[in-house]
């Protein structure tokens, strides 16, 4: 009888020795999002706005905690995890924010503009950063950044491209900034430029990374302004998934190329499992399920809020992992190559506007 069940007590007694690895090094990165969550709070009862996102302020606070204290070998496994498998699933549920409908009504013609505009701005912030001596992972982390949604497009090509700890909190650390200067300065751009309500919706739809910013840079201007700005901004999100699925693949070719044998073939299916990451086909899965009403719409808002808060444990971790010593010599290059990548993609959404009639 004892020896029918110790197959079953192996890995019981394996998973438990896996879990006690984690935890202490879980429980840290659960601490330093708790005070970055309520920083941020702090920041909302005192300012009205939150202009450091608890995502933002977590990955600040774990580096500065790192700087004054290096975290022992006991805390190392389950830092790591918070950094690779909480981001991951968090990736995957945020599939249960994807509309269909939202890509459906907003028009063939907006659609495709936002597609081109979100290719052309990664491709310039790529070839900015690269000229600008930035390594390729930081180069593609920025770019992604301004041309996506910010911090969570970062968070989800980091694992994808295989970024360093000190390549994503670089790029976070810039776009930060940068993201509340758009939200401050946009509506006198707008303004000045004499935009219409519709026009300046869809520029701050196509240059303010969050969609909670889309509401606080557009609400000074209008409340058509508002609902335009988020569908725009909710459409360029949804590039999010393909770009990830995108450089999954070319991340990939490499290591497909050295790693195959001579004469070995793979089925299609461990083809697309090798080339495409866990997490994409969760987050496809997911989007499916939503879309097709098996996922409520209580269960998605819980998927969310859930991904929020494991996304800011994840940059938590990744700030314990970050050495801010090493971020200081890219520092200036890093800061030209995210602002003069926004100005391109600035430049690209006027052009839009003013080619779509908008005004």
């Amino acid at each position: 009888m004892s020896r029918s069940h110790s197959p079953f007590r192996s890995h019981f007694s394996s998973a438990a020795s896996r879990l006690t690895r984690i935890l202490p090094g879980l429980f840290l990165c659960c601490l330093v999002a708790l005070a970055a969550i309520g920083l941020e709070w702090i920041e909302r009862r005192w300012t009205g706005r939150a202009w450091l996102e608890a995502l933002v302020l977590a990955i600040l606070l774990g580096a500065i905690f790192r700087t004054l204290w290096t975290p022992g070998a006991r805390f190392l496994s389950g830092i790591h995890f918070s950094a690779k498998i909480l981001l991951e699933t968090a990736i995957v549920l945020i599939g249960a924010m994807l509309s269909f409908d939202a890509i459906a009504k907003s028009g063939p013609t907006l659609l495709v503009t936002i597609v081109v505009i979100v290719l052309l701005s990664i491709t310039t912030g790529y070839v900015i950063a690269r000229l600008l001596g930035l390594p390729k992972c930081l180069a593609t982390l920025i770019a992604c950044g301004n041309a996506i949604c910010g911090n969570s497009a970062i968070a989800a090509v980091a694992p994808a491209i295989g970024a360093r700890g000190e390549e994503v909190a670089a790029a976070i650390s810039f776009t930060a900034i940068l993201g509340i200067a758009v939200v401050l300065s946009l509506p006198f751009i707008g303004g000045w430029l004499g935009m219409t309500p519709q026009g300046y919706g869809v520029f701050a739809g196509m240059t303010v990374y969050a969609v909670p910013q889309v509401l606080a840079a557009a609400s000074p201007f209008s409340p058509l302004s508002v609902q335009v700005g988020t569908l725009v901004k909710l459409v360029r999100v949804l590039m999010l998934g393909p770009v990830v699925f995108c450089f999954s693949l070319i991340g990939s070719r490499d290591t497909e190329a050295e790693c195959k044998a001579p004469g070995q073939r793979k089925s299609p299916l461990a083809t697309i499992l090798h080339f495409v990451p866990w997490f994409i086909l969760g987050f496809v899965a997911v989007a499916i399920a939503r879309n097709s009403g098996a996922i409520s719409d209580t269960l998605a808002t819980d998927a969310v809020t859930v991904s929020s808060w494991l996304t800011v444990i994840a940059m938590a971790a990744l700030g314990l992992e970050v050495d801010i010593r090493a971020l200081a010599h890219c520092g200036p290059r890093a800061s030209a190559a995210a602002t003069l990548s926004l100005l391109v993609l600035c430049v690209l959404a006027v052009l839009a506007i003013v080619c779509l009639g908008l005004g």
